[in-house]
């Protein structure tokens, strides 16, 4: 399945490429399970030119015993640009810690990779006005004692965990406000020239065709995570068409 979405994706955008010319210059990252990474890299080609490929998770030791997880280092050899650490269902489900994150970023980062970092709060952290500090902690204890070097790139996706399949809403200038905080956050942590050139601040919960731009339209934020509706081809296509208009749109 992830190998036809993938050949279908590509050949879809192709043609936007060819259409749009030079306006499409955002990454677009496909990140399929750990079997189809091979298959994926190779439909994308060694340029990759117009897809990126990454992982939906890595492991934070290059080698050892381990059994069932992958190492960054083998995602790179793979192919892989990006990871995504700390998704809302390893968190909740899986009992993802703060501290695990942390490694695995350091590991991502030492491997050459661009690490998509998750967080968010929870319904009853939001209810308690936690929110803030929620995902501010979130931030610091991922990229604690971190330099980020000229040549590493880091994004920060702000997932809050009570909209995910909750059939809740978030507002667009709440998702706004809360990239504010964590933009604050990171020039607290980075200088001001590394956080505007390596940093990217991007929304995840229950995006698609039809809200994109409402998120995307917030001056903070640079992009979005995709779950579900990045399964469906027509949808993918449409949201990158959309975003394709949003970048024309802010340079003008």
């Amino acid at each position: 399945e992830a190998k036809t979405l993938a050949k279908e994706i590509l050949n879809r955008l192709k043609k936007v490429k060819k259409k749009e010319k030079k306006l499409i210059d955002f990454d677009l990252v496909l990140c399929p399970p750990f079997m189809s990474l091979p298959e994926v890299s190779r439909i994308f080609g060694p340029k990759k030119d117009i897809l990126l490929c990454g992982a939906q998770d890595c492991f934070w030791e290059e080698r050892g015993g381990f059994t069932g997880e992958v190492s960054p280092k083998s995602l790179k050899e793979l192919g892989c640009t990006h990871v995504i650490i700390g998704h809302s269902e390893r968190r909740q489900i899986l009992k993802e810690t703060d501290e695990m994150v942390h490694k695995k970023v350091k590991a991502a980062l030492r491997a050459g990779l661009i690490p998509i970092i998750c967080v968010g709060e929870t319904r009853d952290q939001r209810d308690k006005g936690l929110k803030e500090q929620t995902v501010i902690n979130q931030v610091s204890k991922a990229l604690d004692g971190i330099s980020l070097k000229a040549n590493q790139k880091i994004i920060i996706a702000y997932e809050p965990v009570w909209v995910i399949g909750s059939g809740w809403a978030i507002e667009p200038a709440e998702a706004g406000y809360m990239c504010k905080i964590i933009h604050q956050r990171m020039i607290d942590l980075y200088a001001l020239p590394l956080v505007r050139n390596n940093i990217r601040l991007v929304y995840g919960g229950s995006v698609d065709s039809t809200t994109i731009k409402s998120f995307v339209d917030q001056e903070i934020i640079d992009g979005v995570l995709v779950g579900g509706a990045s399964l469906k081809v027509d949808e993918f296509v449409k949201m990158c068409e959309l975003m394709v208009q949003e970048t024309r749109n802010k340079k003008q």
